[in-house]
């Protein structure tokens, strides 16, 4: 399996930085967060060419680009018609610069529907922004990654079985499937669930620690999941595919020691 080293923590620094420490410890390839300063889609113009750079100058692909879409502006579950066509212009857009920069998916998830929507408005919502995303998918040639978020986080797509129901209702080769670990292991549910129910649909995961009772990214070795069982599991069901160690914002201050430390946790944990 493909171990990826994610972008979003080094937002206060140069993404120089990051492609270089993905070099350095050993990642296989960077998981870009698609926000400002440094890759955000409507920068296409201005940051594109750079980003192609550091991928030839540090032979580092970037295997996935992830646009900040879990809070304002961008929501594809907006109530109002305006806010919701706007984002998603703006996951066009971001296929867009993933097709610029090569990397092979768009990573989106679909944010909170509000209180007030009922479970038949949020479905609509959702296959509707799917439905135009995926035209835009075929047209363009691109590949999306479906993310689930926790329920603490949005009220549209927390469960394993909601993720198979949207795959099988959907079935478009364009729309892919993944797992964060946390989002099952705080919710009571079996994380390896995902694997078994939606098999080759899920091509991608979230790997990070937890503390077991919020949605809090750890770095891996530095919370209670049982991540070496884990990876022992996805070593002996044959796991080959992408896996990036979701560091975001907790550890915004030294992002480089605990990109290092995970790392150097998950490859002694598939020893």
């Amino acid at each position: 399996m493909k171990i990826g080293l994610f972008t979003c923590g080094y937002q206060r620094g140069r993404i120089k930085t990051a492609f270089s420490d993905a070099k350095k410890f050993g990642y296989d390839y960077i998981e870009l967060w698609g926000g400002r300063p440094h890759a955000y889609p409507y920068d296409i113009e201005s940051c594109a060419k750079v980003i192609r750079d550091f991928i030839c100058k540090y032979e580092m692909p970037v295997q996935i680009y992830t646009p900040e879409m879990n809070a304002y502006p961008f929501n594809i579950m907006w109530e109002n018609d305006t806010m919701r066509n706007d984002s998603i212009t703006y996951v066009c857009r971001a296929m867009d610069f993933a097709k610029e920069i090569g990397a092979e998916y768009t990573l989106i998830s679909a944010g909170h529907g509000g209180f007030d929507a009922n479970s038949n408005e949020l479905k609509n919502r959702l296959y509707d922004g799917l439905h135009k995303i995926l035209n835009y998918a075929e047209k363009t040639n691109q590949n999306i990654i479906y993310e689930p978020l926790s329920i603490y986080e949005s009220n549209v797509t927390n469960s394993a079985n909601q993720m198979l129901e949207i795959a099988n209702d959907i079935n478009h080769p364009h729309l892919h499937m993944m797992s964060d670990i946390v989002v099952p292991y705080i919710q009571g549910e079996n994380m390896l669930g995902y694997l078994d129910k939606l098999k080759d649909k899920l091509v991608h995961l979230h790997i990070v620690d937890s503390d077991g009772q919020t949605e809090s990214h750890i770095c891996p070795g530095l919370g209670v999941l049982p991540l070496k069982t884990l990876m022992k599991e996805l070593q002996e069901r044959n796991y080959t595919k992408t896996m990036t160690i979701e560091l975001v914002t907790n550890y915004i201050n030294e992002p480089s020691f605990y990109a290092k430390m995970a790392i150097d946790h998950i490859k002694e944990c598939l020893l």
